[in-house]
């Protein structure tokens, strides 16, 4: 078994060497143990005693001596479900409890939260971001400012971003400056026609939330996230106006 999947369960690399030994000797004296685990054995009395606290192993007296042995290998899964019941338990004090009263401690600022993002990954983070956000709305739906661009770059590191999309059924109302852009489902698209050179950027509009992406130098993305009411409400009537006029 993967010495990780024993940690998860709250169980040392030492505690799990020490389980696999007592499982493979049967009742034994410390001495035994230790020298079959290859530990001193002050470290493995100190273990074992750990270990009956944990409920994996159990000892008997043989005269002046103790004989640990391990418990049957189910006893790991009771650990599991004792772990999972303590975890089920704190989500539920944290939901209900915890996070509410944390909040109450911080400022009541109408301040945005600004978040930075750079790279292929963080342009992934952003884009599922935007999915993760509209789908819990009860309007699934966001609007985008495009410019052409970026367009070559924005889903490279999130190439079925638009399947994802449309199979969480949200819909996007896209403004896109200059020609082209990808006709798909949900989607509507109109046009702003420019002259000259028109820079990289995508900006989209997903209350309580906007999202700037651009290409620095090399074609490098970055991106910022502004969480804040106000200006994703402001950010929305300039795309509402604008698209009412187009």
């Amino acid at each position: 078994m993967d010495n990780e999947l024993y940690q998860l369960l709250g169980l040392t690399q030492r505690e799990i060497i020490l389980y696999r030994a007592l499982l493979s000797l049967g009742p034994s004296a410390i001495r035994t143990i230790a020298e079959k685990a290859e530990i001193n054995r002050g470290t493995t009395y100190d273990c074992l005693k750990e270990m009956q606290q944990k409920g994996i192993v159990t000892y008997l007296p043989k005269g002046k001596r103790r004989l640990f042995s391990a418990r049957e290998p189910e006893v790991l899964l009771q650990l599991a479900e004792e772990r999972r019941h303590s975890l089920d338990t704190a989500i539920d004090q944290l939901k209900t409890k915890v996070v509410p009263e944390l909040h109450h401690l911080m400022p009541d600022f109408n301040t945005a939260n600004v978040s930075y993002y750079e790279g292929d990954s963080g342009i992934e983070q952003v884009l599922r971001d935007i999915l993760n956000t509209v789908e819990k709305q009860q309007s699934k739906c966001y609007s985008v400012f495009s410019s052409k661009p970026i367009r070559n770059h924005l889903y490279r590191p999130f190439p079925n971003f638009t399947a994802q999309r449309i199979q969480k059924g949200i819909e996007v109302k896209v403004i896109a400056i200059g020609e082209g852009g990808e006709d798909a489902e949900l989607s509507e698209r109109k046009w702003i026609k420019t002259e000259g050179k028109v820079d990289a950027a995508y900006i989209a509009v997903y209350p309580p939330k906007c999202a700037i992406i651009s290409l620095a130098s090399a074609n490098y993305p970055t991106a910022v996230v502004i969480e804040s009411k106000e200006v994703a409400a402001a950010q929305s009537i300039i795309f509402e106006t604008l698209w009412g006029l187009l």
